[in-house]
């Protein structure tokens, strides 16, 4: 059977541990700092909705106690800026065994990153890249913690080969992450369901980290998916629609009082953890197709430009977890509307 290689031990990477743990799908963690060494020293604390478990995971720090194989995977999870230095540090390592890889470039790997740059990213350094839209409504806000509200299942997955295509190794994949107990299935064309994703994390990511009347909130992230549909429909790409999923998933939801809060998704995450945020590659990545395309994007480049501006004036230090907010919704309309309004070149 396949081994996953789990790079990167956030809420992504650790809570997809801990389901191959409890299933028994074979893998192992890797990852750096305080988070890692935690797991390694007391195991994760895993939050479902259907109770809490300690888990002692399959974890370590260092690639030098990892034995790479013909029958490995590797699963990058950092967040999208993060991932260049996570490809680079990987495609070259030996792997051991008598089939055709000799390095770990020759692998496949799965990226489950947020946004449309992560397949073109690995695919500089490795030939099998196999995208993933992931619907998991997770919190790491807490070192040795992770908090995972989708209930029944932790989470909806859609897995393809890219650019394009269905073929054995994408449906072996699904049916792994089914048996770890995700509503998983593979799909001939991942770029349209990253998509769809990326429309809801442009509309909603960003906005949790501005306060204001919620009509104004509301026509903003409206305008934000508005100019998200503009850019796919100029680069031909229809997103994916949930009547197109394989699985029924009415069922599926998050649930109540599983400590997973509105207005608190992975960006306000990660400014909550101190660490950098991934705007650049969600609101950014609109901006970056925008200008590539010839479609205006100035609600997305206005937030894009609010949070780079705070985040290095450091305006949300001193902020508690609970209440971390950057700026004014109206400030950054006008700042929308000044964009808007300048002429293009």
């Amino acid at each position: 059977m396949k081994r996953y290689l789990i790079i990167g031990a956030g809420a992504i990477g650790a809570s997809l541990a801990a389901q191959f743990e409890l299933s028994g799908v074979p893998y192992r963690l890797f990852g750096r700092g305080e988070q890692i060494r935690h797991i390694q020293a007391h195991g994760i604390r895993y939050v479902r909705p259907d109770g809490t478990r300690t888990l002692k995971l399959q974890a370590c720090s260092d690639r030098c106690e990892l034995v790479l194989t013909q029958d490995d995977l590797l699963v990058f999870t950092p967040k999208t800026q993060d991932l260049e230095r996570a490809c680079m540090d990987w495609a070259w390592l030996p792997v051991y065994g008598n089939g055709p890889a000799r390095t770990a470039s020759e692998l496949p790997v799965l990226t489950p990153q947020n946004g449309l740059a992560a397949e073109r990213i690995a695919l500089r350094w490795f030939g099998q890249v196999y995208g993933a839209s992931v619907n998991t409504p997770a919190r790491f806000t807490e070192v040795g913690q992770i908090v995972v509200g989708g209930y029944p299942e932790p989470g909806l997955v859609v897995v393809g080969r890219f650019p394009q295509g269905e073929d054995s190794q994408a449906a072996e994949i699904a049916a792994d992450l089914c048996r770890a107990g995700y509503l998983a299935e593979a799909q001939p064309d991942i770029l349209r369901w990253k998509a769809a994703k990326l429309i809801n994390s442009v509309r909603n990511n960003a906005l949790d980290l501005f306060e204001g009347p919620a009509g104004l909130l509301q026509a903003y992230a409206t305008e934000l998916a508005r100019e998200a549909i503009a850019v796919f429909s100029a680069m031909g790409i229809a997103p994916a629609r949930a009547q197109e999923r394989r699985h029924r998933v009415s069922h599926w939801g998050i649930a109540p009082g599983c400590g997973i809060e509105p207005g608190q998704q992975s960006t306000w995450q990660s400014i909550a953890r101190g660490s950098s945020h991934e705007v650049d590659f969600l609101n950014g990545e609109i901006v970056l197709l925008g200008r590539l395309h010839g479609v205006a994007t100035p609600f997305n480049a206005a937030i894009q430009q609010g949070i780079g501006r705070l985040c290095q004036s450091g305006g949300a230090q001193g902020s508690s977890q609970q209440g971390i907010r950057l700026g004014q919704i109206d400030e950054l309309m006008s700042s929308a509307r000044e964009l808007a309004a300048k002429p293009r070149a």
